[in-house]
């Protein structure tokens, strides 16, 4: 084979890392120049469109299943492509970053599947890029190790038939890498980074190993954006001179646009697809998002109020459910964020009782897996979905005809008693600074109050008070969401972690940059489309 031509990308504002030259080989540079100058016109084609659709639902406050579309829908003849034998049985996925620790953590959990996350879990510094994806492939070849500083433990890989199977997650469309552009000095889309470094230099690998490139792919709004990435798939497979279909994709059903599309989504991927994912937090964001100026009926109440069995999720999860089976692939179920106590038995024996019930209720509507964030919390929901699936993979075979969604029901808000709080406000300024404050430091999954957050949280928290005092929502205490009682709120906040971490500590973090950047994205007239994008600014 020749060499390939000199890359049109170049590296910008980076210090060099160790090893990035492993990763950024003029070959892989060569990859990744092709999918920018093929797929990037488009991908802003398709971010323009979310504008426009938006607005439409600016004008309209409603949403509805795509009349154009109605053939797919009533086309009962296709499916998606079978399985492959290593995504078969996804009965318990764990999520997590892609640093050393984790991976071999996650990879040893028990789980059958490692959600690698290049998105949410992990904050887009340069050396998360760069480093997630020399662990990866560090993990393929069997020559990653860990030991802890601070405890002396030492971390190894079990033996390979132990290993949980990997999908990597790159992020979401939206997001740019502004140390990768091309000759204009266009940033590379994130996506596209992600994706193609991992795929170029793993996808020969996986096979030999049993496996292959599997991905999730987060935040797609619509059927046009699935079908990109179907074409991105076609095109990297003869890239790199492996058969099409080889390449399987898990989409996220993390917003609500995305919701009336999930089978022209599995349609458009559909000798790619694996399955479609049911995401809480962003989900809601999404319909917080989309709604914003809707009026009274679309005021989410405390984030923690919103339980998958609200009306409104339960449609959404139920018509998951049906929708993957009878296109004969996988539903996956949400997250049990939840971290274990060291040191309080009794809030783990309260929690556990919740991610049972939880999982049991998954389980029991036929979802295939779920979602943990904490190696501890996998022979919990591993239980749940054995009782239910036995020697079974899945549970495909259960086609939920008894479901029946209307396009009302994804959007009933209203549907729930719950009304937003005093304290679900207090929540939510709490938990947008500790997580920005932590993101800014280059981590994207931190455990906050006992539970596993990522930016999906961050994003909620900050849509919810938006939301709140934009719609002046009076509390149950009749105290009214203003732009005031946030700032006192965050004022007092800031002061209280001042107090428990101590000056130094405080001086060293980047809590008042935290503290400042929630409540730009919380007051601003104009509501931000990410949090994570003024943030990346930001982001060292």
């Amino acid at each position: 084979m020749s060499a390939p031509a000199p890359s049109p990308l170049a590296i910008v504002d980076a210090a060099p890392l160790p090893r990035q030259d492993e990763v950024l080989t003029d070959a892989a540079l060569a990859f990744l120049g092709e999918l920018h100058r093929l797929f990037t016109p488009r991908r802003d084609e398709l971010l323009a469109r979310r504008a426009e659709r938006r607005a439409e639902i600016a004008r309209t406050s409603t949403l509805d299943f795509r009349p154009e579309t109605a053939a797919i829908r009533a086309d009962d003849s296709w499916k998606v492509a079978p399985a492959p034998a290593a995504l078969n049985d996804r009965r318990v996925e764990i999520t997590g970053p892609t640093d050393r620790k984790m991976t071999i953590n996650a990879l040893n959990s028990g789980a059958k599947v490692w959600l690698a996350d290049f998105e949410d879990a992990s904050a887009p510094t340069w050396e998360n890029v760069i480093g997630g994806q020399l662990n990866l492939t560090a993990a393929y070849t069997r020559t990653i190790d860990f030991t802890d500083e601070r405890t002396g433990k030492s971390y190894a890989l079990r033996p390979a038939e132990e290993l949980a199977t990997v999908v990597m997650r790159p992020r979401g469309w939206h997001l740019n890498e502004r140390h990768l552009v091309d000759a204009d000095g266009k940033a590379v889309p994130g996506a596209l980074v992600d994706f193609g470094l991992y795929f170029f230099h793993n996808a020969k690998r996986l096979i030999e190993l049993g496996k292959g490139p599997y991905f999730y792919l987060p935040k797609t709004e619509s059927y046009l954006e699935a079908r990109l990435w179907n074409d991105i798939f076609v095109f990297a497979q003869d890239y790199v001179g492996i058969p099409q279909g080889t390449v399987r994709a898990t989409v996220l059903i993390e917003t609500i646009t995305a919701a009336y599309e999930m089978e022209e989504i599995l349609y458009e991927l559909r000798d790619h697809a694996s399955g479609l994912n049911a995401g809480r937090w962003d989900y809601l964001f999404s319909i917080v998002k989309n709604f914003r100026d809707g009026g009274q009926k679309f005021v989410l109440p405390d984030r923690n109020l919103v339980t998958m069995t609200a009306p409104f999720m339960r449609a959404y999860t139920e018509l998951l459910v049906r929708t993957c089976h009878k296109r004969g692939a996988h539903a996956i179920g949400g997250m049990a964020a939840f971290i274990p106590s060291r040191k309080d038995a009794e809030v783990n024996k309260v929690a556990f009782e919740k991610v049972r019930a939880d999982k049991d209720r998954e389980a029991g509507d036929g979802f295939d897996g779920s979602w943990v964030a904490h190696p501890d919390l996998v022979p919990i929901a591993m239980e749940s979905f054995d009782k239910v699936l036995g020697d079974k993979p899945n549970q495909k075979d259960r086609l939920r005809e008894d479901v029946s969604v209307a396009a009302g029901d994804l959007i009933a808000i209203d549907s729930l008693d719950a009304k937003p709080t005093y304290d679900g406000l207090v929540n939510a300024v709490q938990v947008g600074i500790r997580y920005i404050e932590a993101w800014l430091r280059g981590l994207g999954a931190v455990a906050i109050f006992n539970l596993m957050e990522d930016a999906a949280t961050a994003e909620i928290s900050r849509s919810q008070i938006w939301q709140w005092i934009n719609a002046g929502v009076v509390f149950d205490d009749g105290r009214r969401a203003t732009a005031e009682l946030a700032r006192e709120v965050a004022a007092r906040e800031l002061g209280a972690i001042r107090a428990e971490i101590g000056e130094e500590a405080f001086a060293a973090g980047k809590w008042q940059q935290a503290h400042d950047l929630l409540l730009q994205v919380s007051l601003d007239a104009d509501y931000a489309d990410f949090l994570t994008l003024p943030a990346y600014e930001q982001l060292g």
